[in-house]
């Protein structure tokens, strides 16, 4: 297991392949979040005032995350975000399944049409979940430019010095 939290590809590949999840998945809600939070009050579990002020929010911090984890931009950070919010949306959803609710995730668009909860995104959302504990534990402290450049961290550190002075 040691082996690969230290492998520089396996975690670039992680933070990029979660970072286009999260992108992806805010882009309609930013767009829209007056329709977001119609989706968010569909699950009955927060009032209107707050579903807008999630719906208004959260996409931009899900967009940020994404932005963060595919450039290597704080990874710990953006990845234990990404973790907490999957927590809550699969929380969310096992609770709207418990409670028969036929309405849509509200994961990558607001339309009601798309996307009915089920067992399955509980699954899809718990392979997201073990991907992003993986992305936080990860040892690798290479950014994305890196690995893709083959760059150590100590040569960009000695380039960083070099250029500094």
């Amino acid at each position: 297991m040691k082996r690969i939290l230290d492998n520089d590809f396996a975690a670039m590949l992680v933070r990029v392949f979660l970072g286009f999840v999260f992108i992806v998945a805010a882009v309609d809600k930013a767009a829209n979040p007056n329709a977001f939070a119609v989706s968010i009050g569909y699950y009955k579990l927060i009032g209107p005032d707050a579903s807008l002020v999630i719906a208004t929010v959260l996409p931009w911090v899900e967009l940020l995350c994404g932005i963060f984890l595919v450039f290597g931009y704080m990874p710990r950070g953006s990845s234990l975000l990404v973790l907490l919010m999957l927590a809550v949306f699969t929380a969310g959803v096992i609770s709207g399944i418990l409670r028969n609710l036929d309405i849509s995730c509200g994961c990558f668009s607001p339309d009601p049409a798309v996307g009915k909860i089920g067992w399955m995104k509980v699954f899809e959302n718990s392979g997201l979940i073990l991907l992003s504990v993986f992305s936080l534990f990860s040892r690798s402290e290479r950014t994305t430019v890196s690995v893709l450049s083959h760059s150590s961290p100590e040569a960009s550190d000695n380039a960083k010095k070099a250029t500094l002075s």
